[in-house]
């Protein structure tokens, strides 16, 4: 029996690998039988079911904090277009569109280190009208929460807050001085005594190792993450991070596949610069990945809703709700950055 083979039968047990084998298993193993074995695994505890996710920027730029691979930060000259709040009419027709192509959960994402009392209860608005002209799962990503603002969300009708570790705790204070890690970990922990679930992932290729990508996936399954966005870093122009060299597609899927084997029971989901993966990017849900966030990012472009569910569908997944479009709605342009 194989390493593969032997963390497969462990997993399936309900066994947890250790930081030591999760190490063992990307080194010893040949790239593609890792691959396959992520996605088998994948296959075995979530079938083909692929959950869908969309985001639409509810406020962009002007954000006083200085992660490093982030557009939206006044500490940088990068191109971006800043604004208060997002149109509710415009906000709805997307959300709307998004919801005929199967996607089941949409949420309002905020730019600044969190979001005023008069700022949420403008966004109430917002998400009274996508209750009313839609069924779609309400999220929200606005920065840190205090326990009043968690329970206020969920008042609101929110059932999941998403607010990413970003990197691992070794390596945060190479993107970000302006908070902290432990600012992160804490906004996770009060949103999930509020009640709220959490999707909580990171960013990879932003200079980290490989060993501190395994990190996070350790640091986000300790917090009992079970919907983890992999961004891969679209270096933007002007901000710090502008001039590192992109990831090579079989770092990416590797990553993609560690996380399956090391969160077996999450939903492994892909989010901002699959792009940089071209006509490779189906690979991305051949190794692991068992959701997506569709449609247009933050500041990075997606491949458009048609394009993505054919894609899925190709692939053999199944997408709840989908019903076939002949042609899909304007998108959201990008703003902001691609994962807050």
């Amino acid at each position: 029996m194989n390493t593969i083979e032997k963390c497969l039968e462990k997993i399936l047990n309900g066994e947890d690998l250790s930081f030591t084998e999760a190490q063992e298993l990307a080194l010893q193993s040949a790239p593609e039988d890792l691959y396959k074995g992520a996605d088998n695994l994948r296959a075995r505890l979530h079938n083909n079911r692929l959950d869908l996710c969309s985001i639409v920027n509810a406020k962009s730029g002007i954000c006083t904090e200085d992660c490093r691979f982030c557009a939206q930060s006044m500490h940088y000259d990068a191109e971006v277009t800043n604004y208060e709040q997002v149109n509710t009419a415009h906000a709805v027709l997307l959300a709307k569109d998004n919801e005929k192509y199967g996607v089941r959960r949409f949420s309002l994402v905020t730019a600044g280190r969190s979001v005023s009392e008069k700022q949420l209860g403008e966004l109430q608005k917002i998400y009274q009208e996508l209750q009313k002209h839609t069924k779609l799962s309400l999220c929200a990503s606005m920065g840190f929460l205090t326990a009043q603002k968690a329970l206020q969300l969920k008042e609101m009708g929110v059932s999941r807050y998403h607010c990413n570790l970003e990197t691992s705790r070794s390596y945060f204070p190479q993107i970000c001085t302006s908070h902290s890690w432990e600012d992160k970990s804490t906004t996770i922990k009060i949103a999930q005594n509020a009640g709220l679930e959490v999707c909580s992932g990171g960013i990879i290729g932003m200079g980290e190792s490989f060993e501190q990508r395994l990190e996070l996936a350790f640091e986000l399954k300790k917090l009992n993450i079970l919907s983890v966005p992999i961004n891969i870093l679209s270096p933007i122009n002007n901000t710090p991070f502008a001039d590192l060299k992109p990831l090579s597609t079989t770092e990416i899927l590797t990553t993609v596949a560690m996380f399956r084997f090391i969160l077996p029971k999450a939903v492994i989901r892909i989010a901002g610069g699959r792009d940089i993966l071209g006509d490779q990017q189906h690979r991305l849900f051949t190794s692991g990945a068992n959701g997506s966030i569709v449609g247009n990012y933050l500041t990075t472009l997606g491949k458009g809703l048609e394009a993505d569910v054919k894609m899925f569908q190709m692939l053999g997944f199944e997408i709840q709700g989908h019903n076939h479009i002949s042609k899909a709605a304007p998108l959201a342009p990008p703003q902001g950055e691609q994962c807050r």
